[in-house]
């Protein structure tokens, strides 16, 4: 136990319920509400009670606190006396219980909502409190007529809860760190009941996020069907701690009086005081975001973010990079092909790319191109002048190689058994593979021995062995991708290698980077949380592009991409 909790201990001896409750401090107001307009849990009903206290001033925008299950921790009583001393900003409490659907009889069961909107995985949670309640209290006004008005900073907002209330609490901080930063999280319920047994290897592979956690849990916790709650409380800080979070935690032993009861909120009540004052401390101090694992550091620049390269587009795709690392890519819906420079001038450079899809540069320097309007391969050349390569199959992705050659995937014709062609550099071309779900991103490995297919409606990334006729052999399941808890599969869908081997693949969850035994070391989320192809461009091809829907963007990174029109490359034996 850390010198916080010995300090929490000791606080206890001089912080009671009669001081908080002392006459002279200032008292707030609470009021009741109810809200049954949900469209995020449609049909739901539920109660929701909003604290302001006595020193708000509608002039500026409050700090938030949300907590889920109603009102917790005495808080009203805690936040006028911490507010008073200036222990924690003005904060507005917002206190929401969990949603029923009305049973449309006496004779029915309601549909209890409770563990469907805590436990769950995903941003539907944090939707529901960002653009339903929160406008909801909003429209409201205390009993003096002062209108309320909340901080839209996550820096200015908590988020608690006890159990599955926990969970729930930093989902939407991890899901929406930009509206949620502090985080309370007493007796969670990090356990395999609706996948949040996933948190402590998703936290070790996430690029960090600004999140400041407190963790409060027993020996005596749960150990059900579900899981081992004192052990998954403890992996989460342990996961926490290693990527360089923000985090403390509280653990007691079963000998203690307030862990008697098991899985309860009652340690957590008698902390909450000092929680604030942590989770709180140094406010308005921006909340500091992890250094990262050893993997992630290996690839990432500290304090390099996302840059917009262009935006307003109807659906970004193909992102293909020259010998000079001048990157071109797709408006697929526009039917038009963009050209980003060395000095980062965006220009256009085809009025009409025949619908355009995935697309690479071959040794020769023409921009080889599925073109889903013809059903053809195109090769443009440099002043956009096309010849056609291949036809007689509608690609979607496709890699040049340095030989001249081309793979392509083909997952349109026939459902669930998507094709993968091979085209000689003469231009001669076969089918080489069959049977994918939904063949999509397509890529070699840095030595151009292996190609590597993704199969979008799964979470697997194919791997083959070239042979020297063009033809596929060894196929494997070979890289195994996560998934987000909200989707059936991945989505996976462009794949790049950089110079050490490493296969980036851009998934639904953010670019998945893999080591070369097919292992995910690192998640990188885009801004916008769109995320269709990459490559590796500039210069010295250390900057990543991403088609995200209507926007592109790029980031520099510490490694090099591997191209395909290049001499191939051998990277290091990976560790195993």
């Amino acid at each position: 136990m850390r010198n916080f909790a010995a300090a929490i201990a000791c606080s206890f001896l001089l912080i009671g319920a009669a001081a908080l409750q002392a006459q002279e401090t200032p008292k707030g107001e609470v009021a009741k509400y109810s809200f049954e307009n949900s469209k995020v849990f449609p049909g739901t009903i539920r109660d929701y009670w909003v604290y302001v206290p006595k020193q708000y001033d509608p002039a500026k925008p409050a700090c938030v606190f949300v907590c889920q299950d109603g009102i917790q921790y005495n808080a009203p009583a805690v936040f006028d006396e911490l507010i008073a001393k200036k222990e924690m900003p003005v904060t507005i409490g917002v206190f929401v219980m969990h949603g029923r659907v009305k049973a449309q009889s006496d004779q029915a069961l309601d549909r209890f909502n409770r563990s469907f909107e805590y436990d769950g995985l995903g941003d539907a949670y944090a939707r529901f409190i960002l653009d339903e309640i929160f406008p909801e209290v909003e429209k409201k006004k205390t009993a003096d007529g002062r209108e309320i008005k909340l901080s839209k900073d996550g820096n200015d907002r908590a988020i608690a809860g006890n159990s599955s209330g926990a969970i729930c609490a930093f989902t939407a901080a991890w899901e929406r760190p930009d509206a949620f930063r502090r985080v309370y999280s007493a007796i969670g319920t990090y356990v395999g009941l609706r996948g949040g047994q996933n948190y402590p290897t998703l936290i070790r592979k996430f690029e960090p996020k600004p999140i400041r956690i407190l963790l409060v849990d027993g020996s005596n916790d749960n150990n059900i069907y579900g899981g081992d709650w004192w052990i998954a409380n403890q992996a989460m800080e342990r996961s926490l701690t290693f990527m360089g979070y923000e985090v403390e935690h509280v653990w007691t032993e079963g000998g203690q009086p307030w862990n008697q009861s098991g899985h309860s909120g009652k340690h957590a009540t008698q902390l909450f005081p000092d929680a604030m004052r942590w989770i709180w401390k140094d406010y308005p101090k921006a909340v500091s975001v992890g250094k990262g694992s050893p993997q992630i550091q290996e690839i990432l620049i500290p304090g390099e973010d996302w840059q917009l390269v262009g935006e307003g587009y109807k659906f970004t795709e193909g992102p293909a990079v020259n010998a000079k690392g001048e990157v071109f890519y797709n408006d697929v819906g526009a039917s038009k092909t963009f050209k980003v420079g060395l000095d980062g001038k965006l220009t256009e450079f085809l009025a009409d790319s025949k619908r355009g899809d995935g697309q690479a540069f071959g040794p020769d320097g023409r921009l080889y191109a599925n073109a889903g309007a013809t059903e053809q391969l195109l090769a443009w050349d440099a002043d956009g002048k096309s010849t056609v390569f291949a036809d007689g199959f509608k690609g979607n992705d496709l890699v040049a190689r340095h030989d001249g050659s081309v793979y392509a995937t083909a997952p349109f014709k026939t459902p669930n058994n998507s094709e993968v062609w091979y085209v000689s550099p003469n231009g001669e071309k076969k089918i080489v593979d069959t049977g994918l779900k939904f063949a999509n991103g397509i890529c070699c490995s840095p030595d151009q021995s292996l190609l590597y297919v993704a199969d979008s409606r799964t979470h697997w990334v194919f791997s083959y062995q070239i042979q020297a006729d063009g033809s596929l052999a060894h196929k494997q399941k070979y890289f195994h991708l996560h998934v987000r808890d909200v989707d059936e599969d991945s989505g996976v869908d462009g794949l790049r290698t950089d110079r050490d081997g490493r296969l980036w693949a851009a998934t639904r969850m953010g670019l998945q980077v893999c080591d070369q035994p097919g292992r995910v070391n690192c998640i990188i989320p885009t801004p916008n949380g769109k995320l269709a192809n990459l490559t590796f461009g500039g210069a010295d091809f250390d900057t990543v592009y991403t088609c995200c829907g209507d926007k592109v963007y790029r980031r520099k990174v510490k490694v090099k991409g591997a191209n395909g029109w290049a001499a191939p490359i051998k990277p290091g034996t990976p560790r195993l």
